[in-house]
Parts: structure tokens; sequence; C-alpha cells
């Protein structure tokens, strides 16, 4: 199975100087999102999954209107959850992130105060990656290696819609990479940029590839944000 990973367009976190819980695009990220359907134009996904926040779903719907199919939500795809900032001065939004990052790179694993811890975060991406996986023909065999049996399912095309952090913990779950407090900074994923993932047959199995990552080639310099 073949996984393309997509993430948002740029979304409008603040606006008037105040913070915006589950924010929309912005014009230039409803413009990165139209650039993404025409880059894909010719690829054929057999199904499209996409996070349930706003940003993944506007992202998501030129590429499907583009491909003629229905979008298929998926809950676990959600970014870690922030705290409930929705109103306030974009300033506590800044404090917050700077004292987390001001932590012992160990005692970060909590997350933002009042928001999804990352250990949470990080296992629940796992969980639910691992039982999509396995709807999908792909069981984990008795080794720590990321080697998983295989039905008949190796040319299927899926593409995910969704986040940065969701998006980078999806790639080292495949590839069977020790997890991190700061996900989304050790892959640094740009809006609306595409990854890829392809199987890798084995003698008693298959891996995962990272064929591709953060592509943006598909956007004009003036249209690169993170």
């Amino acid at each position: 199975m073949r996984i393309t990973l997509i993430r948002h367009g740029e979304p409008e976190w603040v606006r008037n100087g105040l913070n915006v819980d589950n924010p929309p695009l912005t014009s230039k990220g409803q413009e990165q999102a139209e650039m993404v359907a025409t880059y894909l134009a010719d690829t054929v996904f057999d199904e499209i999954y996409v996070s349930p926040l706003l940003r993944a779903q506007q992202t998501a719907a030129p590429l499907l209107r583009q491909s003629g199919r229905t979008s298929i939500t998926n809950n676990w795809l959600q970014e870690i959850r922030n705290p409930i900032w929705h109103g306030t001065p974009v300033e506590k939004a800044v404090e917050a992130y700077k004292e987390e990052r001001s932590r012992p790179s160990n005692q970060r694993w909590g997350g933002l105060n009042g928001g999804e811890a990352v250990s949470d975060f990080v296992q629940r991406i796992n969980n639910d990656c691992a039982t999509f996986l396995g709807e999908h023909g792909y069981q984990k065999i008795g080794t720590e290696l990321p080697v998983w049996s295989h039905g008949k399912t190796l040319e299927k095309h899926v593409a995910f819609v969704a986040h940065a952090g969701t998006n980078s913990v999806v790639i080292c779950h495949l590839l069977g990479l020790e997890p991190t407090p700061w996900e989304w900074e050790r892959f640094v994923l740009g809006h609306a940029s595409i990854s890829e993932l392809e199987p890798l047959a084995l003698s008693d199995g298959v891996t995962f590839s990272l064929t591709r990552l953060s592509g943006v080639e598909h956007l004009p310099k003036s249209h690169r944000t993170v």
C-alpha cells in the first residue's frame, strides 16, 4: 500500500490579535490547496482520508472535487489537541509554547499545559495507525523491526490529508523510529507539502520506504510556508 501524506494549507491561527481554535485556511492556504489538487490531478487514489479539523477538510476539498471522491473523515488523524485558547490574546499561546520549549527534553512529553500530552498523542496515532494497517491486511510480525505480513493491498494507493504532528508520527511508525516529544520539529513539513511512503517487499513480509519528505515543488516560493 502506497501512502501519500498531505499537510493542510496555511491556517488562520490569529485573527485581530486573538487566537483562533480549529482555524480555517487563510486565502494563501486556500490557494495552496488548489495547487495541491492541480499537482495531483493525474494521481489516482483508491481512498482519501481526512482529519476532521477544518483546515484539513478545506485543504482536501479541491482534491476531492477534482477526483470525484467522497471524503472519508478519520478522527484519529486529528492533530495533537491544544488547550482551549479561542478568543484569548495571541500572547497567551506564544508564552505557552515558550514555556513548553524551556523544559528539559525528557520533561516535554507532557506537552502544553491544558492540552493533550505528547505521550498520549503519540500513543493515539501509533495505535490507530496499527489498526488502520490491520484493516488493510497488514499485521505486524513477531519482531521489533517494522515488518508486516500483508494481504492483497500492496497496489492500493491511499492519501491522508492531515497535520504536521500526525503525519510525522505516522512516518515514524511506518519506519520504526523511536518517537520524540518534538516530532513536528524533527520532520519539518511545510504547509500543503506532500510526503510519500511506499511498500518494500522483504523475504518474510513488507516494510515501508520514505520516498519523499515535505515535497513543495508544486508551490511557488511565494506560497511556501511552514
